[in-house]
């Protein structure tokens, strides 16, 4: 019945419907646009939108919304349109007649019947690459009188603990 908050509670991803900061129909906005948590945008923007780093900040564009420019956001749902170069770190979803003119960068992407992008859609790869690494097998290998011109990997990892 009675519960304690927690100060140093950490902020949970934005749940859709519930917006931050809300642009309406009958607004125009002329410059870049930074926020965090979720901005709900149904007039039109002319410049850039972009979330503030290390937070799950969601984009949502209503279908009256239009915005001219580049948009970096985690996560955007579009129902509207952009013209602009679109980057997601984490969802893009495309609904029913939502229009994208402009390169798309995404991890996840969620296209409905009836969305179209004019530009290229490139994936962005989120895994975690190996440096220069080598089975067990080829390591015990003896090794070639000629040096090696391929970096060691303990040496490399050496460098980057510092």
């Amino acid at each position: 019945m009675w519960s304690r908050k927690n100060k140093n509670k950490v902020k949970a991803k934005p749940k859709s419907g519930a917006a931050d900061t809300l642009i309406t129909a009958d607004t125009q906005i002329t410059g870049d646009i930074t926020f965090s948590g979720v901005l709900f945008v149904d007039g039109h923007v002319f410049g850039s939108i972009k979330a503030e780093q290390g937070n799950h900040s969601l984009l949502t564009v209503g279908a009256h919304g239009y915005i001219e420019g580049k948009v970096k956001v985690p996560q955007v749902v579009l129902y509207g349109s952009i013209k602009g170069d679109v980057h997601t770190s984490e969802h893009l979803n495309l609904q029913k007649d939502s229009r994208i003119k402009g390169n798309v960068y995404y991890s996840l992407l969620e296209m409905s019947m009836g969305a179209s992008v004019n530009g290229r859609l490139i994936k962005k790869d989120t895994a975690r690459k190996l440096l220069n690494h080598k089975p067990n097998n080829e390591q015990n290998k003896e090794p070639s009188k000629e040096p090696s011109k391929e970096p060691d990997v303990d040496e490399l990892q050496s460098a980057l603990d510092g």
